[in-house]
């Protein structure tokens, strides 16, 4: 272990150290964080991109009296280690272990929980509000990266904080990306003012005239070039920034941690909202991440040297089922449209992308813009198809109801990571969206057993004439080789049982099925139900159950609360059954692995069997 990261109290020490130690530290971090992460996995390029920045952070602000907010959360590493969590990093998003995101409670360091994008801007403003009218003295620093300022959010917080005049720091981390390549008009802006004809045409007289200058012409034209950019971004940026009222600093390069520094000095001595623009690399110190940043934005444990993962997958993952189908569709259907909000890769949509880009639309990290501009090209007669995991299209609420299910729009909501999705933890898991979507008037609401059955819901989502939501897990697809959904309202009899019946949705019938099998090896008839649609119910089906069989468990990977669950047990309350509901309790769940928090909340197979038969006694 380093001597910078043993033999030192962080983060009080680094206020004491001169900007060598600083580097040496540096290149520590970085060692430290790849062997740490190559082995817990976890969000690798963007903590590499950021180890100056926030050792410059911690050097010149009195935290954790002065106040951090880390956008998004997951660049958050690297205050982590500075501050006392070092030793537990091997716990890294496991069990019990010390999160991938900021927790209050994990530190006082940790100003709030983030775990979702283009949040940090509001929250500093808020705690600022809130300093400036208790009469408090400290300073709130709002970091937040280029790929959430496509966030309608962002721009709503600054326009906010321009208007207050109040003390702010908001840091922009610009390292060209966000999950996938940054997409939008911002990050265009650039790119098209040094693209036209006038800009162009100067710039090549300009470099010819100069190079013609005897021995130092050629260095001068290197030497323009540099400040050129410099100049284009405080010229450009900076007009943005001061329209919406704040003081622009930068850019100022995001690995110098001298210049970043001095650069934070002279902010805090600035009255009203300043934003510091620092440039930085995603990936910064490992040549695997530097090229391939998007493939390092969250990784499972991997091999240092090669960069391979460790561990493959034995079989295709939903989203790639998803993607494969949609991407088949499109080729009989002209209509079909993809749209992401900055996750073409995650959500299975990069061949879809390649093989149809004018039918393909990336809008950022802009859940409610997309759903709405999906409900455009769905009145216009198209057919979208709104790639998102569950935790993110909790940001669209009000546009699912207002602009497409009011409308009853043919709007298909392909909903990847619905329940628990492991080791990110509470602000990642999709437990919610079935309770949400069974509230919203004219949306059908659909969950696959399996890959070949979320195949046969998209081919049976164009033949629904308004909103389609359907939900699926985050990993490999099973086959389970049952019979699939045939139409909407219908569920389906997976196996014969005298003495219960388990209603499971989505990828809790695989679960239901060997429940089953424990419990017949124990005389327990069990029967097992498919509950394919989750809205509208099987009712036919669900009376029947309710006739043949003394007991009726439902399973969901989801809240119980508003669940599917409540659903059946108001549906047949009449009829005095039995009706046990097996979900997630109404309360945050924390990180782990799958199976563990399975086995916790009692929603293992085995667990299960042990419900029912707690309940047939």
């Amino acid at each position: 272990m380093s001597k910078y990261l043993t033999e030192h109290n962080f983060p009080e020490d680094l206020r004491n150290m001169d900007y060598d130690q600083l580097e040496l530290l540096s290149y520590e971090l970085r060692d430290f964080l790849l062997e740490s992460v190559s082995k817990t996995g976890g969000h690798l390029a963007s903590n590499l991109g950021i180890v100056e920045l926030t050792i410059a952070l911690h050097r010149c602000f009195d935290t954790p009296k002065d106040k951090i907010i880390w956008d998004v959360g997951h660049q958050s590493y690297i205050h982590k280690i500075l501050t006392g969590r070092m030793d537990a990093f091997d716990t890294l998003r496991k069990y019990g272990g010390i999160s991938g995101f900021p927790k209050s409670c994990e530190s006082e360091y940790d100003v709030f929980d983030t775990g979702h994008s283009s949040t940090s801007i509001s929250l500093g403003l808020g705690l600022a509000a809130a300093r400036d009218l208790k009469g408090e003295d400290y300073k709130v620093v709002s970091i937040i990266g280029d790929g959430a300022m496509t966030g309608g959010l962002a721009f709503e917080a600054l326009n906010n904080a321009g208007s207050m005049h109040t003390n702010l720091i908001v840091v922009l981390n610009d390292n060209g990306m966000s999950i996938s390549k940054n997409i939008g008009g911002l990050s265009g802006s650039l790119g098209r003012i040094t693209s036209t004809d006038k800009y162009l045409h100067m710039k090549t007289k300009v470099k010819k005239g100069i190079s013609k200058v005897p021995v130092i012409g050629e260095s001068m034209v290197s030497g323009i070039h540099h400040a050129k950019e410099n100049i284009k971004y405080a010229v450009i940026d900076g007009i943005l920034f001061e329209e919406l009222g704040f003081k622009y600093i930068g850019p100022v390069d995001g690995h110098d941690i001298k210049e970043l520094c001095e650069t934070f000095e002279s902010a805090k001595s600035l009255k009203g909202p300043v934003l510091v623009h620092a440039v930085t690399c995603k990936g910064k110190g490992y040549s695997h991440a530097e090229n391939r940043p998007h493939k390092y934005h969250g990784i499972g444990a991997f091999d240092l040297d090669s960069g391979a993962a460790v561990s493959k997958s034995t079989g295709k993952s939903y989203s790639a089922v998803f993607g494969d189908k949609l991407t088949e569709m499109a080729a009989e259907d002209q209509r079909i449209i993809g749209i992401t909000a900055a996750m073409a890769d995650g959500v299975g949509l990069e061949g879809f992308m390649k093989k149809y880009p004018k039918r393909f639309f990336d809008v950022g990290i802009a859940e409610a813009h997309g759903v709405t501009f999906a409900a455009g090209l769905a009145k216009a007669g198209q057919r979208p198809y709104v790639a998102v995991y569950s935790s993110f299209l909790q940001r669209a609420y009000d546009q699912m109801l207002e602009d497409v299910c009011l409308q009853n729009l043919p709007v298909t909501f392909c909903i990847d990571r619905a329940g628990v999705v492991g080791a990110d933890g509470e602000t990642h898991h999709g437990l919610f969206d079935i309770a949400y979507l069974r509230s919203m008037p004219n949306m059908t609401v659909l969950a696959p057993k399996d890959g070949p059955e979320l195949e046969a819901m998209l081919e049976l989502s164009l033949k629904i004439d308004g909103p389609c939501a359907i939900r699926y897990p985050r990993g490999t697809a099973a086959d389970l080789h049952c019979a699939c959904a045939e139409a909407p309202g219908k569920a389906m009899r997976l196996k014969q049982g005298k003495d219960v019946d388990l209603w499971a949705v989505g990828n809790m019938t695989a679960h239901a099925l060997a429940a089953a099998e424990i419990l017949q090896e124990e005389g327990i008839d069990a029967g097992v139900i498919n509950a394919a649609s989750i809205k509208p119910l099987d009712v036919e089906m669900l009376h029947a159950s309710a006739s043949a069989v003394p007991l009726i468990i439902t399973i969901e990977d989801g809240i119980v609360s508003g669940g599917i669950g409540e659903a059946i047990k108001a549906c047949i309350s009449q009829k005095e059954k039995n009706v046990i509901n097996l979900g997630w309790p109404d309360q945050f769940i924390e990180h782990g692995t799958q199976n563990e928090l399975y086995e916790k909340y009692g929603l293992d197979a085995r667990s299960i069997a042990e419900t029912v038969k707690q309940n047939m006694k």
